[in-house]
């Protein structure tokens, strides 16, 4: 009797032996930003190892192997700022859940000691006095900010997601597409973890489509929930900043560390009273999708067999949904065309020179540009026509066209409102693309009409309701598809339980094959 209770003691031995090993591997890939911390407070992890990691593969991936051309520019020495606030954390201070945590951010968001120049190459030298007011907010949480990432060129001719500064950003999944437009880098850097999380900006759906194009997590929060200081705009409406992240866990840490506000953008001045006391991490619950009331927005389908693989996801999607305890109301419709509605809503080019010039004119003396009028006297043969339209809007106080749009804005958002009141759902539910990211094609005048008609991107973008992109799955070809959750105002904390509670529900995220692991990134 004494061997085998020998061989079944050894056979525990191992089998406890292996279970603390899976306990503290870590896979950079798939990591949480709790997982890092937690690996930082136990000693085997340290910030500057992290940035060690993230650095080896921008240096494998980005300029070399598939060429992804997401970063611009590096800070001057992220590694000796990841040991500074390893040296905090040594002496007992921790910020928080970011502390050491790298980032990487848009090419439109001031960060002191780098230049912001939109990926416009004659901004190439301009430098901001200071941190804009999502970068500080990241910064004193702790986060290493340490690059600037290409981008569709938010002033001059240049590739579709990409820029007259850096060129063409490429998709991992597949080199022959975009990652999206207008958060290119962003999304290309997140997607291939040459960082923990990343930032982007949204005017029409920038922070959502990138997202979406690359298998990530992305929210566009309630209009005045998130600053503008020290960010480029194209629109003084529209315009947000959004976390874009691997998990749901990422984006609720990022979202809290963003919100706020700030007395030098008083759009934030609505998010008085209206921002949840607790992180928003407080709001990722596994059951969370249990009772849910989620209505389904079938005019957002869009018809024909070319997106016949997107409605396969959009569907498969769709029954995780009520596997996980949704409700669904399906369908869930408007008595108007929505689609219509919401061309007819966007603004198009009638706020972009004062959005420009909002920042430009902030910036020091000896920045090479301070207005539309000068840009366009001094680089005339690189700015884009979007820019020169705009630049010929004289005033918006009486602009009859432009009066219009924003009340149809405001018909809609009211109307998709007044649905979730008559059905008492808890959020909105549709395909953010039908189809996948678009091919590159050269120019940014060679857009595919169908993929564009494709997205629903405005949705959200013209009405300044929450939504949530989130992963649908890859087609048979490899191309992510995404999903989006739409809400009331000030609902962030209902789209992070929901799309917590998704992801629990859904395989295990996919990331592209073409960046694959490099040696020491599991710990």
């Amino acid at each position: 009797m004494r061997l085998p209770l020998l061989r079944l003691g050894f056979s525990l031995l191992v089998l406890c032996l292996t279970a603390v090993l899976r306990a503290v591997e870590l896979d950079l890939s798939t990591a949480t930003i709790p997982d890092l911390q937690a690996a930082m407070e136990k000693g085997t992890l340290t910030s500057e190892k992290l940035m060690q990691l993230y650095l080896a593969r921008i240096a494998a991936y980005d300029q070399q192997g598939p060429k992804l051309n997401a970063v611009i520019v590096l800070s001057k020495d992220p590694l000796a700022e990841a040991r500074a606030l390893d040296a905090e954390r040594k002496a007992g201070k921790v910020r928080g859940p970011l502390h050491g945590i790298p980032i990487l951010v848009k090419d439109v968001f001031d960060v002191a000691g780098l230049p912001t120049a939109g990926g416009f190459k004659p901004m190439a030298a301009s430098f901001p006095a200071r941190d804009g007011f999502v970068v500080h907010q990241l910064r004193a949480a702790g986060a290493i900010v340490f690059g600037k990432l290409n981008q569709s060129d938010w002033f001059g001719i240049a590739p579709r997601a990409g820029s007259t500064l850096a060129g063409q950003v490429h998709n991992p999944y597949d080199l022959t597409r975009i990652p999206g437009s207008s958060s290119s880098g962003t999304a290309a850097s997140v997607a291939s973890w040459f960082c923990t999380a990343g930032l982007g900006s949204d005017t029409g759906g920038s922070v959502q489509t990138p997202a979406a194009d690359t298998n990530l997590y992305s929210i566009a929060a309630t209009r005045g929930t998130i600053s503008r200081t020290g960010q480029i705009c194209s629109s003084t409406t529209t315009e947000r900043a959004g976390p874009i992240c691997r998990n749901m866990t990422d984006l609720a840490v990022m979202l809290t560390a963003m919100v706020g506000f700030d007395a030098e953008d008083l759009v934030t001045a609505q998010s008085i009273g209206r921002l949840p006391a607790e992180p928003y991490t407080a709001f990722l619950k596994k059951d969370g999708l249990k009772g849910a009331r989620i209505g389904v927005i079938r005019a957002l389908f869009r018809g024909g067999p070319r997106f016949a693989e997107g409605h396969r996801l959009a569907a498969q999607a769709l029954e995780r949904l009520k596997d996980a305890g949704a409700v669904l109301v399906d369908p869930t419709d408007l008595d108007f065309d929505l689609i219509a509605a919401l061309g007819e809503a966007s603004l198009g080019n009638f706020e972009r020179k004062f959005a420009h010039n909002w920042y430009l004119s902030r910036l020091p003396a000896d920045a090479p540009i301070h207005s539309v009028d000068e840009m366009i006297a001094k680089a005339p043969d690189i700015v884009s026509s979007s820019v020169r339209q705009a630049a010929k809007v004289v005033s918006l106080d009486h602009n009859p066209e432009y009066l219009a749009r924003l009340k149809k804005q405001e018909m809609i958002r009211n109307a998709l409102v007044a649905l979730m009141d008559k059905h008492h759902l808890d959020a909105l539910v549709y395909p953010y693309k039908t189809s996948p990211a678009a091919k590159i094609v050269g120019s940014d005048t060679g857009r595919d009409p169908e993929e564009t008609a494709a997205g629903n991107a405005n949705t959200s973008a013209n009405t300044g309701l929450p939504a949530l992109v989130l992963p649908a799955g890859l087609t048979k070809e490899g191309l992510p598809i995404g999903l989006q959750f739409l809400a009331r105002p000030w609902a962030e904390p209902t789209l992070i339980t929901l799309g917590y509670a998704y992801e629990q529900a859904s395989p295990p995220r996919q990331p592209p094959a073409l960046v694959p692991a490099l040696p020491g990134e599991t710990l």
